[in-house]
Formats: C-alpha cells, structure tokens, sequence
C-alpha cells in the first residue's frame, strides 16, 4: 500500500464505490477505497428485495444485483480497495488512520477524501420506552441481516414500530418466512416510508398500520411476551384509557436512520443540526477544503438512485480538486457563496450553500418537507424574485423532493444574497 493517494473514500457501499468510479472517469487513478466489512456493496448485499435501479439502470434489481454493477465497474477500472479495515481518525489535513489485520495500524495521506460511511438505525436506547431488558428485540435492520444472511428467523409472532422503509419491508420478509406480523405502529400521524412500500409490504398482507400510536410497555423477562400500544395525542403523548395488548415473542424497531459522522465531527467538520450529516456546498464539499461528503451520511435518503447519482457528483468534484493548482483553489474560496434556505415546510436543503460562478449548468437540489401536504406547490426564490412555482398533488416526509437550480438564472443575479425553497398554498 502507498502513503500518499489522490482520493480516499471512506465507505465502499453504494456512495462510496459510485464516487470511486466517478473519480476514475474524470481521469485520476490513484484511489482508495476503505470498507470496514468483509465485502464491498454496503448495505446493499441484505436487501435482497427488488425495487432498486429504475433510475440508474432502467430496469429492476435487488440489492445485491445493484451493488454487484458498481462493484464490477470498480474492478474492472482496478481500483484499489481493502476491507475488514476500519478507519480510526481523519485528520483535518486529510491523514487517515486506519487499522487491519494485514497492515496493523497504518497512516494514507490524501489530497482529497469522500465521506461516504452511511447511517445507523435508532436504538430502543433513544426511545425510552419502559420495561425490562428481554431477547426479542431488534431493529429492523438487524433482523434483515439475520433473515436475509444469516438464514434465522428472529420471532414466530412478530409487532414494529415504527413505519419507515426497513419496517415495512421487514414487515412483508417475516411474513414470507412464516412469521405473524400482527400490526405495524407509527408514533407520527403519517407513515415514514415510501407509498409503493405501505402498498406492497403492509396492504397486499392484510397487515395493519396504526398511525398516532407508540409501544408505552414491554412485558417479559427472559423474552419478550406481549408489547402494550397506545394511541398519542398532538404532543405525541400517550393517551390513557386507549392501551392494547399484543401478545408476541419479537419486537422489530424501525424508527429512524442517523448518519454516521463520528468520524466527521473528530475532523472539524460542520454538521447540520436537521440532517445529522455535513454542510456542503454545490460541490459536495464540507467547509474543510478537499473534504467531500455523499450518500446517507450527509443526509439520509429515500432511493439507492439518488445515493448513486449524488455519489458521482462528489466523485467527480474532487477529482476536479485533485486537478486544480493552489491559484485556482484560491479563486474558487473568494467566490461570492449564497445561502440555500428551506422555509414554510422544508426541513433542510442540500446543498446549503451554492457559489454559481462555479455550480453546474443544472444543479440538483434535494429537500424533505416535515408533514403531508395535499395540492400545495414547491417555490423557489431568488432574495424576492420567485423562479419556480410547481405544483405537487400530495408530498410526505417519507419521500425526497427535488427542484433543478439553473446556473444562468443565478448569474442574472450578481448581487444575490440566498436562494430560499418553500411549500406555498397557492
């Protein structure tokens, strides 16, 4: 191995190997991929349900179908890649310490390097919900890597909380496998989980959702025996007299995803409160220069498609920082940088930043709203002057919104202060 690479990624799931590939194309070959698993595809490889490529590749595939594209376009670009290897710190002048069986503890500098690490599911931990401590309880995730790869089934009589995309999908998996998912509960009053997969996963199964309602009880010692729901209020408070008991052996946590920036935060970089994840500017650049961040770490996402794409927009940024000689990353820091604002329903923005002098022709921007709207439209505003006004028959948090931002309307507007993306009525 070599001390010095042009691009480290950290992460070799579907972000990490798309940016990997993206850097190669625009001419830089001195990369490396580090991945803390034994094999590359991320998690990908336990999602062995279809749904995933449509975008991409125009067809549909499985996960692992999925991941097995990207990870052939890097062994074919023979890319270097190592795996088992656990990356310790990133030094905010780009040193990554990492550790394997092969090499020990070891030190590669970069000039550039991908955040590309993903995101964990939320703990019983975060929840507090009271009880003892029994076996039958386990994120979602976790019960799809046990079905899935490790081929044992966690429970006969299964309750989930939470409705995100994992639980419903785990949902549909149990009850393949023999289980019986006797209902699905959701503390909010909409499902966090994309339609397609409330229709495929919970409605074709006779499964039930229960939406406004929390698990407040779980009775067992040595293994779980029933879970107690109850409806909640505005304020997401239990409501008393409403409890109901379900008798089960497995309770299946799906209730949110956080991404994984410990390694982010030891480095210096800016964090948005909302996301979890990293500020970044239309470059997919963090505020350290040369850092670049894509996929579920910056901001937790709704399609592999997105992750991909987005991905290969980061690849491709710090290929170009490679390239760049100190005098131009110098004009590129004075460049006059605008600020990207949600309001009225828009949760976040990314990216939160925009130089147009240097963006893309079209720049994508993606957003979540934080509740469900109903014949509402997207606008976006330039300081006073509306640009877009799309209209959307029906949006929900469980699903990424998009507007394209032109370089050509920006740069009409040489004295532009921010750019400000809001859900009007009409």
């Amino acid at each position: 191995m070599k001390e010095k690479y042009d691009v480290v990624i950290i992460g070799g799931g579907p972000a990490g190997l798309a940016a990997a590939v993206s850097a190669w194309e625009q001419g830089i070959r001195d990369i490396l991929i580090l991945e803390r698993d034994k094999e590359l595809g991320g998690i990908l490889n336990q999602c062995i349900h279809n749904g995933f490529g449509l975008h991409t590749f125009q067809e549909e595939l499985t996960g692992p179908e999925y991941a097995q594209r990207f990870i052939c376009q890097a062994e074919e670009r023979k890319i270097e890649y190592r795996l088992n290897t656990m990356v310790m710190d990133i030094s905010s002048d780009k040193k990554v310490t990492a550790l394997n069986r092969e090499e020990g503890l070891f030190t590669v500098e970069a000039q550039a390097v991908i955040l590309a690490m993903g995101c964990r599911e939320r703990s019983r931990g975060a929840l507090n919900i009271p009880g003892y401590r029994p076996a039958g309880i386990y994120s979602a995730g976790t019960a799809q890597r046990l079905v899935n790869m490790e081929g044992f089934l966690p429970g006969r009589e299964v309750v989930i909380l939470g409705s995100g995309d994992i639980g419903l999908i785990m949902a549909r998996r149990m009850t393949l496998e023999g289980a019986r998912v006797k209902v699905v509960a959701e503390l909010l009053p909409y499902s966090g989980g994309l339609k397609r997969n409330i229709v495929q996963c919970l409605d074709d199964f006779g499964i039930p959702l229960k939406l406004s309602h929390t698990v407040v009880d779980i009775k067992g010692k040595e293994r779980v025996e029933s879970v107690v729901l109850a409806q909640v209020d505005e304020n997401r408070k239990p409501i008393p007299g409403t409890e109901e008991e379900y008798t089960c052996d497995t309770l299946l946590l799906s209730v949110g995803l956080i991404p994984e920036n410990e390694l982010s935060r030891s480095m210096g970089v800016e964090l948005n409160p909302v996301t979890s994840g990293p500020r970044v500017n239309e470059s997919l650049e963090t505020n350290i220069s040369g850092v670049f961040a894509c996929g579920n770490v910056l901001h937790v996402h709704d399609l592999v498609d997105f992750v991909s794409s987005e991905a290969a927009l980061a690849g491709k940024h710090a290929a170009e920082y490679v390239k760049q000689n100190l005098q131009e990353r110098k004009a590129e820091e004075k460049s006059l940088e605008v600020t990207v604002k949600g309001e009225q329903g828009v949760r976040y923005t990314v990216p939160g930043t925009v130089r147009p002098e240097i963006m893309e022709e079209k720049l994508p921007v993606r957003f979540r709203v934080g509740q469900v709207y109903h014949q509402c439209y997207i606008s976006v505003y330039l300081d006073e002057e509306r640009i877009l006004h799309r209209k959307r028959p029906v949006m929900a948090p469980g699903e990424m919104e998009t507007v394209w931002l032109e370089k050509e309307k920006l740069m009409a507007h040489p004295g532009l202060s921010q750019i400000v993306i809001r859900i009007e009525e009409e």
